[in-house]
């Protein structure tokens, strides 16, 4: 059998773990493995019968090839937000199922957030083998209690929270650190949580600052230090706005969306107070995978073979109460996965609250 295998969307780190645990396991039972560039744009960028074309958008991957790859952050692989369905020249779809059958491949292992992960659902649809990898920082996939690339994005975010600590406390200032996040605030509620701030603002609960500002006050005027610390996500709301940002763009096209700055604004006009304003961005998803991402990379990649070598395919990988287990490739698309905030925000304080522990799973979701 010969697999295909991409990955699209943001990089995270993790996804290297899990392109090398399909080759490895495609390999230990005969198989070949061939990776293509950029996501769904390396596989329409290939022209069968022109070899050059082939040679650019895709490479072949064996055991060497992903030697210690592991260790590194990003994806060998390169990766775009590319959808074949909205391309400028129309839907696409026919295109990639030409290539992938001109190329021999008899099945796909797609590595992504819901964009790529929609368009595996699509392909499969069209009768495609395609077995997909839940992967994402903001961990919103719907289908799965956890996305490659969570765990580091939220190490990532409570060692610069800390850091920043020394600064906002020398100055005696409140900080707003603005997290990723466009749909859920489950990074900013665990990274906020983890590194113990004062309050935490997620995309789930519209910020109201009448309420928020005496708070921030208030912890800052009690804290010996003289200082605060509060977390933000990308994708939350401020109560009373005109023009909210839309979240439902690329981040690469919403420079204006920085709720961070607009709370540390309002925080100096309304408070007197001095702010330090930081936007962690790309520096959450940069750098190695901690040892959980590599661990369900390592998982996330064997499973996906082991699928396709018991016959089963439209399927997504997942994890569901701390167990791996798999669901139908389409199941994204069927509901949004979110902060339960009855369970686990306090609205009125914009603090995470464990109201049961007993019984959850370990990442209390």
């Amino acid at each position: 059998m010969r697999i295909g295998i991409l990955t699209g969307g943001g990089d995270v780190p993790g996804l290297n773990a899990c392109i090398r645990s399909v080759v490895l396991n495609a390999d230990d039972l005969g198989w070949s493995v061939t990776g293509f560039r950029r996501g769904w744009e390396g596989v329409m960028g290939i022209d069968p019968a022109d070899p050059a074309s082939v040679a650019a958008h895709s490479l072949s991957l064996d055991r060497e090839a992903v030697r210690g790859i592991d260790r590194a952050g990003g994806t060998i692989l390169h990766t775009s937000r590319t959808d074949p369905r909205t391309d400028a020249e129309g839907d696409r779809t026919g295109d990639v199922l030409r290539v992938l059958d001109a190329l021999g491949i008899d099945a796909m292992i797609t590595l992504g957030g819901d964009g790529t992960l929609r368009f595996s659902a699509h392909l499969a649809g069209q009768g495609a083998k395609v077995v997909s990898v839940p992967k994402t920082m903001d961990n919103d996939v719907f289908g799965t209690d956890y996305c490659i690339g969570f765990s580091t994005a939220v190490s990532r975010s409570v060692e610069a929270i800390n850091a920043l600590r020394t600064t906002v406390e020398s100055h005696e200032r409140i900080g707003v650190v603005e997290l990723f996040g466009r749909r859920s605030g489950e990074t900013a509620l665990l990274a906020g949580f983890l590194a113990q701030v004062d309050r935490t603002v997620i995309a789930e609960v519209p910020v109201d600052l009448d309420r928020l500002l005496p708070l921030l006050a208030e912890d800052k005027a009690s804290n010996p230090a003289g200082y605060a610390m509060c977390v933000v996500s990308e994708g939350a709301s401020i109560a009373g706005e005109a023009d909210a940002a839309d979240m439902s763009r690329p981040a690469t096209q919403r420079a204006d969306a920085r709720v961070g700055a607009r709370i540390g604004d309002a925080i100096e006009a309304r408070l007197g107070s001095g702010t330090v304003i930081q936007e962690l961005a790309y520096l959450m998803r940069a750098g190695e995978p901690d040892a959980m991402d590599r661990m369900v990379g390592f998982a996330f990649g064997a499973l996906a073979v082991q699928l396709l070598q018991r016959g089963e395919h439209g399927r997504m990988v997942a994890l569901a109460n701390g167990n791996y287990d798999h669901v139908p490739i389409d199941t994204l698309l069927h509901g949004t996965r979110a902060v339960d905030v009855g369970a686990l925000y306090d609205a009125e304080a914009y603090r995470a609250r464990l109201m049961r522990v007993e019984g959850m799973p370990m990442f209390l979701y």
